[in-house]
Order: structure tokens, then sequence, then C-alpha cells
């Protein structure tokens, strides 16, 4: 009889042993690369007389799935590649680009890459996703949230966010009517917005 019962509960352990394994481990996790030429972040930052825009390429990057859910990833941004698209004239956008690249902005001669790294990822709908990060520029590092969309398409990851990112908690705080006054209509609003579009493959 005491045989008997060791026998069951030794096959009871490994049973649960197998459903620890196969549920609880992270075994269906994958990764998927992304893919910088077909993959996109387009910025926006708004002034009181306008606004421009334009590309930030992606070094690097890659999406984690858990059973073809959202779980992870992290992302290197070329940002002393970044370009200017609304400014047709050449001239005005050489000058514009290379503010932009200064100290004034993102110094991109001391720091050429930003990151973000993923922390938390919460499901709100079948494709839909609160993100928790980390966002580093100019070598300063801030908890950062959005919402994202992530889906499956024919073996891919696409994946589309829009990212609200808050200039001055990167030292950037060049005409921000936070910090100097009288700035009138030269001033330059403090959220400037990343529209980011992933693909990414095995």
């Amino acid at each position: 009889m005491k045989k008997s019962f060791v026998f069951m509960l030794a096959g009871l352990l490994m049973n649960a042993s197998v459903f620890a394994f196969t549920d609880g481990t992270g075994t269906a996790d994958k990764t998927y690369q992304v893919d910088p030429k077909n993959s996109s972040i387009v910025w926006q930052a708004k002034k009181v007389t306008g606004s421009h825009e334009g590309h930030l390429p992606i070094s690097s990057g890659s999406l984690i799935l858990d059973n073809n859910k959202l779980k992870g990833g992290s992302f290197i941004l070329d940002v002393q590649s970044l370009v200017v698209t609304d400014v047709k004239d050449a001239d005005m956008n050489g000058k514009l680009t290379k503010h932009l690249k200064s100290d004034d902005f993102f110094s991109v001669e001391k720091h050429p890459e930003a990151k973000l790294v993923l922390t938390k990822v919460t499901a709100t709908g079948a494709d839909s996703y609160n993100v928790a990060g980390n966002l580093t520029i100019k070598g300063i590092t801030k908890p950062i949230s959005f919402p994202a969309t992530v889906k499956m398409n024919g073996g891919k990851v696409m994946a589309q966010a829009k990212v609200k990112v808050d200039r001055t908690h990167y030292d950037i705080k060049f005409r921000s009517s936070n910090f100097f006054e009288n700035l009138g209509d030269k001033a330059i609003m403090d959220d400037f917005i990343l529209d980011v579009n992933l693909v990414a493959g095995n």
C-alpha cells in the first residue's frame, strides 16, 4: 500500500512538472529581427508658427513574441542620420538638420544613437497593447509608455505605435516655454511624436 502511494505521488509530481514546463517557462518565445529597410519612424515636432517632420532611421531591433503575442523588444535608433523632409529648400533644410544634430537638440557627435527597451507589455485587445519601456536619448534614460498594435502577417511581425516624447526630459530645452520666458512665437513645444511602423522577421 505504501509503495502504491509513493508511485502515485511520484506520477503526480512528474505530471505537474510537465505542465509547468509547457505552460510557464517561455518555451514558445520567438525573437523577430526588425527589418530597417522596410521599417520607418517618422518624427514630428511642433512650434507656435508651424511644425517640422522627418525620418529617424532604425539601426537594429528585435521583437519578442510568445505564441504570437508581444512580450518584449529593444531598438537602436540612428539619431546621427535623422533627416528633415518637410523643408524643400536645400539650404534651409541643411541648416535645420545641422541645428537638430547640434548640442541645442540631440548632440549627435556625443550621442549618435538612442535606445528603447521594452520593460512591460499588457494586452488590451486581440492585437493591441499598452507598452512600457526605457527610452535613452543623449545618454539619459527615462521611463515611457504608449499604446501599440502588433500582429502577425505572413510570417512577419507588423508593429505600429505613436510615441509621445517630452524632449525636456532628455536635456533638450532649446526654446521651451517651460524654461525660458518671453519666447513669443519662437517657442517650440516640448513634446514631439515618433510615428513608428516596424516590420520584423525570423
